[in-house]
């Protein structure tokens, strides 16, 4: 899975493809199909590549990226993002050891729904590129 440069921005739904850096901030594409462009300013808006996103573990701290990755492996449909019940249970399978007292109901639909919008993607299906050494 190569989602190297997909970011979430706080306060903006969904997720966006990196794809500049303007002197202002940095260049945003939607993942839709109308590909709309914009421009975040960091010293007024947060910004998260999925790479770098974790989860609260029990013990560890669970990485995005492996949540992604069981859930492609298990296949299937997620479940309704209405059922807070159906949302832990599948959270139990996807990301075991996670800690229920604070990850919460929102941060599962959100996860879910980032899953949703990237696995129809092609760089869902590439493999991820070496990090670059420095």
């Amino acid at each position: 899975m190569n989602l190297r440069a997909l970011v979430s921005v706080t306060g903006k739904p969904g997720l966006f493809k990196l794809i500049g850096q303007s002197k202002t901030g940095f260049i945003l594409e939607t993942l839709d199909d109308k590909k709309i462009k914009s421009t975040v300013n960091l010293s007024t808006t947060k910004m998260a590549t999925l790479e770098d996103i974790t989860i609260y573990g029990e013990e560890d701290e669970i990485r995005l990226l492996d949540v992604f990755e069981t859930m492609k492996e298990k296949g299937g449909d997620t479940p309704d993002s209405k059922d807070g019940k159906a949302l832990r249970a599948f959270f139990r399978e996807v990301a075991p050891g996670h800690d229920e007292s604070r990850v919460y109901a929102s941060d599962m639909k959100k996860i879910i729904s980032w899953y949703n919008i990237i696995k129809e993607l092609p760089l869902f299906n590439e493999e991820a590129p070496e990090p670059i050494e420095q």
